[in-house]
């Protein structure tokens, strides 16, 4: 197949309280089942926004869940194209991959959620607390992902530990991204806002190891969760 045809979906737009993760779940659906061949390049995301019927930014999310997932390459001035019909073993989220995360991760946010609990200010309870019922009351998926990785990077800095706080602000991009896939595959969202709140309720009564024990059991279930989202639809 010539790498400039496009393919764009031949079904009605697609209506649903969180477009982004309809829109990813119908082309994952698409690509696994190979109706869209290898080398077949997607329509450009203001043609498959008016095809769902949703927007522009809906389409860039679901795209970029595509490609952490290994199914797609995005080109610069040439388009997305179909590169694999399965998922990748790991998620590729932008410098980092899942696997760097996930061997990371508890070595940085365990200790910075044990030092929160007992350096955190009045103010850092607040920004926490706020965040927290932020993500509880958010029905947009992008926004709520900004809010997660807002609340991970208040613990890093409630920790008063300038290594965490500059490592976690560093990976935030690839936790962004890494939490916006997983919620589009398994809907974490709901799982995850509880943990959060187990996680402020530790650091709220000062009991570092109920932090970083929230905080660990919350990873475990970030990675079962990575791992999940890697298994075929098919």
């Amino acid at each position: 197949m010539n790498l400039s045809d496009s393919w764009t979906p031949g079904q009605q737009p697609i209506v649903r309280t969180s477009a982004s993760e309809a829109v990813f779940h119908a082309l994952r659906s698409s690509i696994e089942a190979q109706e869209i061949p290898l080398g077949a390049k997607l329509g450009s995301e203001a043609s498959l926004a008016s095809d769902y019927g949703v927007s522009r930014s809906v389409v860039r999310e679901a795209l970029r869940s595509c490609a952490a997932m290994g199914l797609t390459r995005t080109e610069t001035g040439r388009g997305t194209f179909v590169v694999s019909h399965r998922p990748t073993r790991t998620l590729m989220l932008g410098g980092y991959s899942s696997e760097d995360l996930h061997e990371a991760r508890p070595h940085i946010e365990i200790p910075a959620a044990e030092l929160a609990a007992v350096r955190r200010t009045h103010y850092d309870l607040e920004r926490l607390a706020g965040l927290v019922e932020q993500m509880e009351q958010e029905d947009d998926a992008a926004t709520w992902v900004e809010l997660d990785a807002a609340f991970h990077a208040a613990i890093a800095a409630a920790s008063s530990n300038s290594v965490f706080d500059r490592v976690v602000t560093d990976i935030r991009e690839a936790m962004s991204r890494q939490s916006g896939t997983v919620n589009r595959v398994s809907g974490r969202r709901d799982p995850s806002n509880q943990e959060h709140r187990a996680i402020l309720a530790a650091i709220e009564s000062k009991d570092a190891a109920a932090a970083g024990t929230a905080m660990r059991a919350h990873l475990d279930t970030v990675q079962n969760a990575v791992a999940a989202s890697n298994r075929s639809t098919s």
